[in-house]
């Protein structure tokens, strides 16, 4: 991981294991199903002193508008971390077991609130397991924290601004979802194709085939520069609804983009409107 240009946003399995039960350090186990049995997943076993958090449950609201999740107002995600133990002071480490997408919308959602402290444990639960390490069943006491939100706007595009933006020389759209969806063979929008002018990086291609770790360093640039994205521009990610798109944002930032941001309506947003322009 020393060959990122931020590599304290990853965790090793190894580095995890020597910082169990170190003061301050919060684990959270960010493992979702659509029955809402995460919990039920957490409590058979996971990782010692991590803490289940319901990402979707407690860190999103449902647009009026759409009917899609959206990030919450930062009183009700200041509630939620505070609740899991996470305060200001705090460094977290996050997992599940879906190849970081879900570690990933965390990890956006608490840097959208201005905490940086936050890494990704690189493999999740599976490489935990796999590596023969501990596992427990119990959760640790309640402790109760004080998390307070800062707001960083420029990571997070709604689709007003997404629309305003398209054509700048100064920003590019980076799309997330898979090959097929990006040009336009598959999908569940009205519309199907992509933002006009976006390149396009599935978030499958940042890990390793047949495992959860992400690629190495000099591998995930060469997936980059073979999507032809730009430097010293600013990068806005989308995919279908905001979740994906956060670990290709997790991705670009590991190694070095500086502006990087995601456009959380994605196509569920922009390919069901008739008024926005799509390119196949």
């Amino acid at each position: 991981m020393t060959n990122f240009v931020q590599p304290e946003l990853l965790a090793s399995t190894a580095w995890l294991s020597e910082n169990l039960g170190r003061p301050g350090l919060r684990i959270l186990d960010a493992r979702w199903r659509p029955d809402g049995s995460g919990r039920d997943v957490h409590a058979r076993g996971h990782i010692p002193g991590a803490r289940h958090l319901d990402w979707a449950a407690t860190l999103m609201t449902t647009d009026e508008e759409s009917g899609q999740l959206r990030l919450a107002g930062p009183e009700q995600v200041a509630n939620a971390l505070g609740e899991a133990g996470v305060g200001d002071g705090s460094t977290v480490v996050v997992y599940d077991d879906t190849s970081s997408l879900y570690a990933a919308r965390v990890w956006w959602s608490l840097r959208v609130y201005g905490f940086e402290s936050c890494r990704v444990l690189d493999g999740g639960m599976a490489s935990w397991l796999a590596e023969g390490r501990a596992e427990d069943q119990q959760s640790p006491p309640p402790h109760r924290a004080t998390f307070t939100p800062r707001g960083t706007l420029r990571m997070r595009v709604a689709t007003a601004d997404a629309r305003e933006l398209l054509g700048s020389e100064a920003v590019q759209f980076v799309d997330a979802r898979p090959s097929a969806e990006y040009r336009g063979f598959e999908g569940t929008s009205r519309r199907l194709g992509h933002i006009p002018g976006a390149v396009n990086v599935p978030a499958a291609s940042l890990t390793v085939p047949g495992s959860q770790r992400f690629r190495g360093p000099d591998e995930l640039r060469s997936v980059i520069r073979g999507a032809a994205v730009a430097r010293g521009r600013r990068l806005i990610c989308y995919d279908g609804a905001g979740v994906a798109a956060t670990k290709l944002a997790l991705v670009l930032t590991l190694l070095g983009h500086e502006d990087v941001a995601v456009f959380e309506g994605g196509w569920a947003d922009w390919g069901d409107r008739l008024d926005l322009p799509v390119e196949r």
